[in-house]
């Protein structure tokens, strides 16, 4: 108990760090050139950009300083010293570690897409070492209606170090595509964290106490640090946090849920990023034409929000291109207008579906209809995995 209320003061003096550091240091990206110009703004201030490395950078020391104060104890008593648990807290960090490096490294050399989805995989290695070596549990529980079919569990060996694999790509990646507008990459993260904070707190009393003390111990600095990013990244942005910022959430969410034993539950709080990700894959997969932005379009004369829009060649469509329009309009998840030879539709992502479904709108009332609906969809994830979960398992 008394290892969390000092992890939380400590965590208050990481959110007044980073606060005071961001406006301090911004100076430094846009004169090494890290900057970038808001294109849903009029004004073409140069805006810096990869702020994310500093939030991560004060994260990892907060970490740091932490490790003696809950090892402690342990320390007096070599004998007993909980070497698996240390184990664990150093690999989570060596993979925060990893994905700070590499993601700041994207954001100084806009690495392509490709190494966007090897990066995470490496990263993760240690987390996977640790866990094979500590636990090496590869068995899932079946639900209740398929045990007929398959029995009280299935240990799937190998594949369950490709899920976890695959868990920390997705987490990743998942905020980065679904970006773009103030407040958002920020926004979503926080929310997610303090729905893993919540999570934990309700865990404690069970019989998995350690597991969630080792979540807290990152999440609470975690979401401290975020906040105070948060603050700057709101509407209108003072500065922009990069794919740094992306990376390092995404293995921070992958870390807790792999070594903590909760991966479907993380999953649960990661339900928008989930349909952005599957309502954008024609597009992400390249089946439909992909522009290298997909932001909405920002119009100066109303200052309002629209959804962006793509071509299609109908010379080009094939017949896999004809059944992807026709789902996509059966269930009204496009805005489709046809001209002579072409077919224009909007931008595959979640933010363009609101403007769709919504209207077109401002950009700070569009970052917090986005956040809502995060909100509502922990509210979701809380349910299944409470009431609902009893009628599987």
């Amino acid at each position: 108990m008394w290892s969390i209320i000092i992890l939380i003061f400590l965590s208050i003096v990481s959110y007044l760090l980073t606060d005071e550091l961001i406006p301090k240091i911004k100076n430094l990206f846009i004169n090494a050139g890290l900057f970038g110009i808001d294109l849903c703004k009029v004004s073409k201030e140069k805006i810096p950009e990869a702020i994310g490395v500093v939030s991560g950078c004060v994260f990892l020391v907060t970490i740091f300083m932490f490790i003696p104060i809950v090892f402690g104890n342990d320390l007096m008593d070599r004998g007993n010293f909980p070497h698996n648990e240390f184990a664990e807290l150093l690999a989570a960090l060596l993979s925060i570690c990893c994905m700070l490096l590499l993601g700041f490294a994207d954001d100084v050399l806009n690495l392509k897409w490709r190494y966007k989805l090897l990066l995470p995989t490496v990263a993760s290695l240690p987390l996977l070492v640790v866990y094979y070596v500590n636990f090496n549990s590869t068995t899932f529980i079946v639900p209740i209606p398929l045990r007929h079919f398959f029995g009280n569990s299935v240990n799937i060996g190998f594949l369950y170090y490709i899920y976890m694999g695959m868990l920390a790509v997705f987490c990743t990646n998942a905020i980065n595509i679904l970006a773009g507008i103030n407040g958002l990459e920020v926004g979503q993260s926080a929310i997610i964290a303090m729905s893993i904070i919540i999570f934990d707190i309700i865990e404690l009393r069970g019989d998995q106490f350690k597991a969630h003390s080792f979540s807290l111990h990152i999440m609470i600095p975690y979401l401290a640090t975020t906040l105070a990013l948060l603050k700057h990244n709101w509407y209108p942005s003072k500065v922009f946090v990069g794919d740094t910022f992306c990376y390092v959430s995404g293995m921070t969410f992958a870390v807790v849920a792999i070594l903590s034993h909760f991966s479907k539950t993380v999953l649960l709080f990661f339900l928008p990023q989930i349909i952005n990700f599957v309502y954008s894959v024609p597009q992400l997969f390249h089946i439909i034409p992909c522009p290298r932005h997909r932001l909405p379009k920002y119009s100066a004369e109303t200052d309002l929000l629209y959804p962006s829009k793509t071509v299609i060649l109908k010379k080009d469509m094939n017949m896999l291109h004809k059944y992807i329009l026709q789902v996509l309009t059966l269930f009204r998840l496009v805005d489709k207008q046809e001209d002579d030879g072409c077919i224009v539709i909007n931008n595959m992502t979640l933010i363009n579906l609101f403007l769709i479904k919504l209207g077109p709108m401002s950009e700070v009332r569009l970052t917090s209809s986005l956040l809502v609906f995060q909100i509502l969809c922990t509210c979701i994830a809380f349910i299944v995995r409470y009431p609902m979960a009893s009628y599987f398992y």
